[in-house]
């Protein structure tokens, strides 16, 4: 049986709970970290639960990623504001993705369903 990808999601606000749907609804697990500032533990939990790949959510979309390369040093993209720049982002080899404010299922969905597809055949 293949491992599943797992997905860590980062909201600065607390939020992330419809990208955490996308990401299951593409197979994936999501661990959604809980409460405000959650951005800033995505490096952290990435670690600690070996998981694949990292979303961090804020205004300027830099910080928590950011924080994860200074930390870790898993490769980042930040700044981003569409689906396509963060499908860009998991072909260019990021581990962690920052992005504004964008929590829709589809989000999580495509790039669970990309990172599977780059990564898996």
């Amino acid at each position: 049986m293949e491992k599943k990808v797992k997905v860590v999601i980062g909201d600065r606000l607390g939020k992330g709970q419809n990208i955490a749907k996308g990401v299951e609804a593409a197979g994936g697990i999501a661990v959604l970290i809980p409460g405000v500032g959650a951005d800033m533990k995505v490096g952290d939990v990435m670690h600690a639960e070996n998981a694949d790949f990292g979303l961090s959510f804020c205004g300027s979309g830099g910080a928590g990623a950011l924080t994860a390369k200074n930390k870790y040093g898993y490769p980042v993209e930040y700044g981003l504001r569409s689906v396509e720049a963060g499908i860009s982002a998991l072909r260019n080899g990021s581990r962690v993705i920052g992005f504004g404010f964008m929590d829709t299922e589809e989000l999580g969905r495509r790039l669970t369903e990309a990172y599977i597809k780059l990564n898996r055949g």
